[in-house]
């Protein structure tokens, strides 16, 4: 099952772009609420390159990295990866009024229900989108 979640980011596709795929940007916003951060990220967005982020619990209780491979990069318009569990992603930003719109497909997984998924991927969209914003100045 295919789920799928987006913002509109008031920011130019650069700024949106580079907020979305650099290391030391990826910590600041990945978490899908308060109580979790990112503590390392590392990227090397090409085709065949690899991702790694280390999520986990502010309160040390638990933490997983999410990983995968590059699949498809056209800058400022598209990725597409492979998670280290097989599922794949993609994420589009496309220009729209006021800003970019950034839209993310992925596969569900079998443990959670997909609305909590959703609702998992939503949140950190949404804090993407406060990061990007703030970042250029848009906020």
């Amino acid at each position: 099952m295919k789920l799928t979640v987006e913002t509109l980011v008031r920011t130019d596709p650069a700024s949106a772009w580079a907020a979305y795929n650099t290391p030391e940007d990826i910590m600041r916003w990945n978490q899908a609420s308060e109580d979790w951060h990112s503590t390392s990220s590392r990227v090397d967005l090409r085709e065949g390159g690899t991702f790694s982020t280390r999520m986990e619990a502010k309160d040390g209780s638990m933490g997983f990295d999410f990983e995968g491979i590059y699949t498809r990069v056209v800058p400022q318009s598209l990725v597409e990866y492979r998670m280290g569990d097989g599922r794949e992603a993609s994420v589009q930003f496309i220009p729209a009024e006021g800003g970019v719109r950034v839209r993310v497909a992925f596969d569900a997984e079998g443990t959670h229900p997909p609305e909590f998924q959703q609702q998992g991927w939503q949140a950190i969209l949404d804090s993407y989108a406060r990061y990007a914003e703030a970042r250029s100045g848009a906020a």
